[in-house]
């Protein structure tokens, strides 16, 4: 739900609206709407069975000569949803249903246009169908004819690389933002943002994005909640700019403790099964050895444990490795050692931990 209010106060501004429609609408007609004069109207209607539906965002501009109404509707999803148009095609016939009750037509009495827009920002890639008629099973002779013929237009953000999208572009910093998986990438697009947005009354809009960010991108992606005083974005980019350091830190750490302990494993493995291989006491030896030379002395305890486990599962299976997992786990390095050796000649799980368990 953060997500999806932090989305609505963003797109509640028509500069980004008007970035959406500039950069993502690639249609004839966008050439010949006012963009400069979007207004936000009303998106609160009551179906027939008075149940309250709050549209996500409403909008309407001006088209040619004259007042002549478009409707944007954004439904801001994190999953696929599979009856999308049925959804929408719902909402558009209470959006017309208020058209009709206030007298919001056009000059010569017909509805205005909708643009059904629904923008996707979930890992899968969209896959339900845009148009109705594809939900609705096919009878010959006729019938299909009935069927109603209504689309939507997806933006899936996730399908957009990042050289495909526009570059001084409001609607398209967002999905850089939402994105963005490394901290630099996010200094870099919160940094045009700054230049982007000087104008005193862009004010509002520098606010939404520093919220936004704080609440839902930063914790996402990084796990932590970033507030700077008054929500101000030449502010959070100077606390960003911090943080970056940190996070290259922690990452850094993160990366040599993973690697260490992948190098591990993989030496004592490798010098366990040489010890196997050879039948020989030795062997055995100098394959731990070897493993432990190869990681930090922090961590070998486990890495014989993960490796012990292995094996007793290779020869005597998943079930008999499982059994003795707490045992293995909270034993020492020298006892390890031992059942180690023990599993060499042992021909029952029973003959590996004997009196040294």
């Amino acid at each position: 739900m953060e997500h999806d209010h932090g989305y609505k106060h963003l797109f509640s501004h028509p500069q980004l609206v008007a970035d959406l429609l500039r950069g993502f609408v690639n249609e004839p007609w966008i050439e010949q709407v006012d963009l400069d004069s979007l207004e936000r109207v009303n998106g609160h209607y009551v179906s027939d069975d008075l149940r309250e539906r709050e549209d996500d965002i409403v909008w309407r501009l001006r088209w040619g000569d004259g007042w002549c109404y478009v409707y944007l509707l954004l439904e801001f999803q994190s999953s696929v949803d599979r009856f999308m148009a049925v959804r929408l095609l719902t909402y558009l016939g209470l959006l017309y249903q208020d058209l009709v009750r206030t007298g919001e037509l056009t000059p010569d009495g017909r509805l205005p246009p909708v643009l059904p827009l629904v923008l996707y920002n979930g890992e899968r890639r969209w896959s339900a169908p845009i148009e109705v008629r594809e939900l609705i099973a096919p009878i010959p002779g006729g019938l299909e004819a009935y069927r109603p013929d209504f689309r939507y237009l997806l933006l899936d953000e996730g399908a957009f690389a990042d050289a495909d999208l526009p570059a001084r572009n409001l609607a398209a910093a967002v999905f850089r933002l939402e994105h963005s998986r490394e901290p630099e990438d996010l200094q870099a697009v919160v940094g045009r943002l700054v230049q982007w947005l000087k104008h005193p009354e862009q004010r509002s809009l520098r606010r939404a994005f520093s919220v936004w960010l704080g609440r839902v991108v930063i914790p996402g992606h990084f796990g932590e909640t970033l507030a700077p005083p008054n929500n101000d974005l030449r502010e959070m980019e100077t606390m960003l700019a911090e943080r970056v350091k940190e996070w290259q830190r922690r990452y850094e750490q993160q990366g040599l403790q993973k690697g260490l302990q992948k190098g591990l494993e993989q030496g004592l493995e490798q010098g366990l099964e040489q010890g196997l291989e050879q039948g020989l006491e030795q062997g055995l030896e100098q394959g731990l050895e070897q493993g432990r030379k190869q990681g930090l002395e922090e961590g070998v305890t486990q890495g014989e444990a993960a490796v012990l486990l292995r094996l007793i599962g290779r020869k005597f299976g998943a079930d008999a490795a499982e059994k003795q997992r707490e045992r293995i786990e909270s034993a020492d390095a020298d006892t390890l050692l031992v059942w180690s050796e023990r599993l060499l000649n042992a021909r029952h799980i029973d003959d590996v931990f004997g009196a040294a368990s």
